[in-house]
């Protein structure tokens, strides 16, 4: 049998004995994808780090309201206001107050910026051996892979010790070193796969994590202030959502296992890969790149309209029937950090001279609701998220698609390590849910009589 027909014949032998019946997760109680008939997730966990608060039950009712987040207790809203009313980069900020549990006083906080800017710096044999040697073409697969080459230059003499201080100090280094190993990995495969000419720069330690990763990027390696700042608010905003989140709750569960820190955040890293997860804001761009040339006039919110009833009637886009950007697992009425991001997205397009897009995106969170829920009965309650304008925003900001997801693992990195040490520090036993088996009794049956 030639490889093709094989591999054909077997796949199917595996699509055979692997199939269980919808109707057994029904009958059995199963809650698939650890959530509850009502779409809300079954709990799991406790934890101290975020909250993402989109609804209230009320007598086993699931109630809408505006949605909120918040680190640590304070709300990502006060953050964010605190820092457009000083015009200063707040993810360091958010970052210590992830990690800590409090928000730093002004020589704390100056103090953990340059315990950062230390670590920005790779050395040339990390650099090498672990980015460049071997340039992969997915940026999320060369980070991945980056962490856990980390392990073999772990500075503090042994890796697998799971001392607090310890992590706390693998921690900080990762967190500080991940917005180059990012910015050096899509320099790698725009030299090695695409053919462009090599281009590195060392990072500033005295910069912000969003000046650096524009620096790092750029072949001028310039940016203004309103640029930054809009990145800055990005990584805020992806800084944290939550222990129930796919990549963070897969921290949890490797940690419970008492791997290594680059073993954990690895596996978060590649979580955070799949389309499901971190590649949302690629979709919404596919789409709207889509209703760009097929709309006549995609000025016109009738026209826009029209064709969002033909993706979410499933003949057009990519027949899913989804409108990517909007709906949300936990956000019922609003998500504040598309609300957020939106205003600031909306100052960044006006100094591109790029509001007829702006308005696009805003035509599509305005009217699609309406289209998803006149499709869909018990969509009672549908509102744009924070993939619907990041990855405009991105485009904006110049930044390659390549590099979509990989900005939000260095937004996202500081939350893991929080989550890992909490589970960590609260000494759970090994996560190990039960699964039911579903086979019916077979006999054994010696070769030869097979």
């Amino acid at each position: 049998m030639i490889e093709k027909d094989w591999l054909k014949a077997h796949a199917q032998m595996v699509r055979t004995a692997d199939y269980i019946d919808p109707a057994f997760y029904t009958k059995y109680g199963v809650k698939r994808g650890l959530r509850n008939e009502d779409g809300t997730g079954v709990l799991v966990g406790l934890t101290t780090i975020g909250n993402v608060h989109g609804y209230v039950m009320s007598e086993g009712e699931k109630l809408a309201i505006e949605g909120e987040l918040y680190y640590r207790g304070i709300n990502v809203r006060d953050i964010v206001a605190a820092d457009r009313r000083e015009r200063r980069f707040g993810y360091e900020e958010a970052a210590y107050l992830l990690l800590f549990g409090e928000l730093p006083t002004e020589s704390e906080l100056s103090s953990w910026k340059a315990r950062l800017g230390r670590y920005r710096k790779l050395s040339d044999e990390f650099k090498d051996n672990a980015i460049f040697h071997s340039p992969s073409k997915d940026i999320m697969n060369a980070i991945a892979r980056a962490v856990l080459f980390a392990y073999a230059f772990d500075e503090t003499g042994n890796p697998d010790d799971l001392a607090l201080e310890r992590c706390l100090n693998q921690s900080v280094e990762i967190i500080g070193a991940l917005p180059t190993i990012a910015a050096y990995a899509y320099q790698a495969k725009a030299h090695y796969h695409l053919g462009r000419s090599l281009m590195i720069r060392n990072p500033d330690p005295k910069k912000s994590t969003a000046e650096n990763i524009l620096s790092l990027i750029r072949e001028d390696g310039r940016y203004t202030k309103l640029e930054a700042e809009t990145l800055d608010l990005a990584l805020i905003l992806h800084a944290e959502h939550g222990g129930g989140n796919n990549s963070s709750f897969v921290t949890h569960v490797v940690t419970s296992s008492f791997t290594d820190i680059y073993s954990s955040l690895a596996a978060s890293v590649l979580s955070l890969k799949g389309s499901r997860h971190g590649g949302a804001n690629l979709r919404v761009m596919r789409q709207m790149d889509e209703i760009k040339r097929n709309v006549k006039d995609w000025r016109n919110p009738n026209q826009v309209v029209n064709y969002l009833e033909k993706i979410a009637d499933k003949r057009a886009g990519d027949k899913s029937g989804l409108i990517y950007g909007l709906g949300h697992a936990v956000y019922t009425l609003s998500d504040p950090r598309a609300q957020l991001l939106q205003r600031k997205a909306r100052e960044l397009a006006r100094e591109k001279g790029r509001m007829d897009e702006m308005r696009l995106f805003e035509t599509v969170e305005a009217r699609g609701p309406a289209v998803i829920k006149s499709r869909h009965p018990r969509a009672e309650d549908v509102c744009a998220n924070v993939d619907l304008y990041s990855g405009f925003v991105y485009e904006m900001l110049g930044i390659p698609r390549d590099l979509y997801t990989p900005l939000f693992a260095v937004a996202r990195c500081v939350s893991w390590c929080a989550h890992r040490m909490e589970e960590l520090i609260n000494q759970g036993p090994i996560i190990r849910p039960a699964y039911k088996p579903i086979y019916r009794p077979k006999k054994y049956v010696n070769l030869k009589d097979r």
